[in-house]
């Protein structure tokens, strides 16, 4: 059956947003927010002996909240769209605040894996908030508020680390997430004060038997690869679950093509400028990570090795900070090249850039600064990249449709994240060095790793240059 017409919008008075308080306000809360992903790093080596539980079982407080923010990111956006944004805004923030809190009042694995559930959940904040912008602020000033507010999906990544290793080797470990859970209770009261409703609502029934069908989908793909190498690839547990995953998410492909009102709208979705970003978008997610897997490892390998550094997680975190702040900087910039040229453009360059800063790595591994100017390159690409990613989406997808159109995109690089951490994984187990007793990734892993960045960045400008050069008026 053909898609029902979208339903009336229903506008909803509110006066008139600040346009900068708005901005600030929502690129807070998406730094909140991608935190998360950083918040436990500095606990990973610990966790077993602060949980009581193996190290294959603590993992899972780590896989569970990618698990439950694939599943979130998708369904909050429809939700925001039929039901308001703001809401669900703040709805996402409240779990975040929720599960802090339980992983701050945890000294065991269950409870911390449930806190780290509820964390994750709270992944469509970031889409959300674009989705906000493009229904509140005047034209003149989207351009560059997207870029923003998509960037700080890397920026709370990177300006965590730090933080997060000092909290860590200064104060209990339960002080990470009270902070968390603080900075959440923040950034709730500020979208209160400051963020209007969305004055764009489409109703209509939520698909239930598609959001269960893509959740069961996706928890079996990203189980697989973040576990396959654990499991092994060629394993009864991984090869089964990469099968049910692709034979439950064509059942729901087909579902959704089928049904009046589908929680994604796959027609949409498979116009040319959607389909080339979101790809574009997974191959960047892949691209991003893979600096956040080589990098730390580099500082902290003992100096003996020749190749590492012996630094600590602190100095880590300091070199990693500045990737995050060149991609809030690089967000105006991202915004005026894509005003002027189109941002399939601001793409294209923002690749040249993170292939260009991978290639300076594979060379330059020898000295804290070297490291910190090849992250802060990569993240200079990855701010112009991320701040076009919004503007391709956006005026390809019916306004009634942004959140959802957004919240896939977001997905999308969370996919490229997770596949990138099993193929380094992989590709480093295999590319080892040995050193008397120690056993290391060896020199040639990590430049293995590198040009696989570089690469991923050069398949993402070949997308890029099929995009449209000038993006139709949504």
């Amino acid at each position: 059956m053909p898609n029902a017409p979208v339903q009336p919008v229903d506008i909803a008075v509110s006066s008139p947003p600040r346009s900068n308080t708005v901005v600030v306000v929502l690129a807070f809360s998406g730094i909140v927010v991608s935190l998360m992903q950083t918040l436990v790093i500095p606990l990973v080596p610990v966790l077993p002996a602060l949980l009581g539980a193996s190290a294959a079982d603590s993992a899972w407080a780590i896989t569970t909240t990618l698990l439950a923010g694939a599943v979130a990111t998708p369904v909050v956006g429809r939700l925001g769209d039929m039901y308001g944004k703001r809401r669900m805004l703040l709805i996402s923030l409240a779990l975040l605040v929720a599960g802090s809190a339980a992983c701050g009042l945890s000294n065991a694995l269950a409870p911390m894996i449930v806190g780290r559930a509820l964390q994750g959940l709270a992944a469509g904040v970031i889409p959300l908030g674009i989705s906000i912008m493009r229904d509140e602020l005047p034209a003149e000033r989207l351009g560059s508020a997207t870029a923003t507010m998509s960037a700080s999906l890397g920026v709370g990544g990177a300006l965590g680390l730090p933080a997060a290793a000092f909290l860590a080797e200064r104060t209990d470990w339960h002080m990470l997430f009270w902070t968390a859970a603080g900075l959440g209770v923040v950034a709730t009261a500020l979208v209160v004060a400051f963020v209007p409703e969305s004055a764009v609502r489409t109703g209509g029934r939520f698909d239930l038997a598609g959001a269960a069908g893509l959740s069961i989908g996706l928890i079996c793909l990203l189980l697989a690869i973040s576990k396959g190498a654990e499991w092994g690839w060629t394993g009864a547990r991984a090869g089964g679950l990469l099968g049910a995953g692709a034979v439950v998410l064509l059942l729901w492909g087909w579902w959704e093509l089928h049904t009046r009102q589908p929680l994604v709208d796959l027609r949409t979705t498979a116009r040319r400028q959607v389909l080339l970003t979101n790809i574009a978008s997974a191959v960047f997610g892949f691209a991003m990570f893979a600096m956040s897997l080589v990098l730390p490892q580099i500082l902290q390998l003992p100096a003996v090795t020749g190749y590492g550094l012996g630094q600590t997680m602190v100095v880590v975190g300091l070199v990693m900070g500045p990737s995050g702040l060149v991609m809030m900087a690089m967000a105006p910039l991202s915004a005026r090249v894509s005003k002027a040229k189109g941002p399939n453009v601001t793409l294209m360059l923002g690749a040249v850039v993170v292939a260009t800063g991978y290639g300076l790595g594979i060379v330059l591994m020898s000295g804290v600064w070297q490291l910190m100017l090849v992250s802060s390159v990569i993240g200079a690409g990855i701010g112009l990249a991320y701040g076009a990613m919004p503007a391709l989406i956006m005026a390809a997808v019916p306004v009634g449709e942004t959140a959802a159109a957004n919240s896939l995109n977001t997905l999308m690089r969370a996919i490229g994240t997770s596949v990138s951490s099993a193929v380094a994984g992989a590709v480093l187990a295999q590319l080892t060095a040995a050193f008397g007793s120690l056993t290391v990734p060896s020199r040639e892993g990590f430049q293995v790793i590198m040009a696989m960045g570089a690469a991923a960045a050069v398949i993402a400008l070949t997308i890029a240059a099929f995009l449209p050069r000038k993006p139709p008026a949504s």
